[in-house]
Formats: structure tokens, C-alpha cells, sequence
């Protein structure tokens, strides 16, 4: 059976794949790397939020593993009905709007 990171992964993988999330995810990366490498105060500060971004995540992963293993066993099934709700709704999305299938450019 999939798991609840495996169910939350592929509808979320499909998203990131689509073109027009992903080129735009590319454009704010390149931004963000160029600014902070022109502007060295900007790099302190984007390093600062970094850190404590990562700290945040990991604080937040720590403390919701427990939850998620106790829930996991009685959830899965939820998960994955959830997973392949969400799978359809991307389907109909990409059906109905053509644009997503372009970068952000065209």
C-alpha cells in the first residue's frame, strides 16, 4: 500500500511538473540566486532565512512523525482516495486550461 508521503508526492510531483509551475519555479530561483549574489547584504539575509527555514522544517518534521506514524495505519486508505480525488481534479485542470501546459513566458 502507498504510504502518506507517497500518496502526498505524486500529486504534488504532478504539479511541480507541470510547465508552467515548474518555469516559474526556475525564474523565482534564478532571481533569488542573481540578487543574492549581486547585493552582499541581501546574501546575509537570504542565508539568515535559509537557516532558519531548514531549522523550521526539520522542528516541524520532528515533532509531526509521531502523529503520522500513529495515523498512517488507520489513514492510508483516506490518503490514497484523497491522492487519486486530487490526480482527477489536476486531470480535468490540465483538460480545461491548455496554458498550464506552457512556461510562464509563452
Amino acid at each position: 500500500p502507498m504510504s502518506i508521503c507517497q500518496a502526498q508526492e505524486n500529486v504534488l510531483q504532478r504539479v511541480l511538473q507541470l510547465p508552467v509551475v515548474s518555469s516559474t519555479c526556475e525564474t523565482l530561483q534564478r532571481k533569488y540566486s542573481s540578487t543574492k549574489e549581486s547585493h552582499p547584504l541581501m546574501a546575509s539575509v537570504c542565508e539568515v532565512y535559509e537557516r532558519g527555514v531548514q531549522g523550521a522544517g526539520a522542528l516541524a518534521m520532528w515533532g509531526m512523525e509521531p502523529v503520522v506514524r500513529r495515523l498512517e495505519p488507520q489513514c492510508e486508505s483516506a490518503v490514497a482516495v484523497a491522492n487519486n480525488l486530487a490526480c482527477r481534479g489536476l486531470d480535468h485542470l490540465e483538460e480545461k486550461i491548455p496554458a498550464l501546459q506552457y512556461p510562464v513566458d509563452k
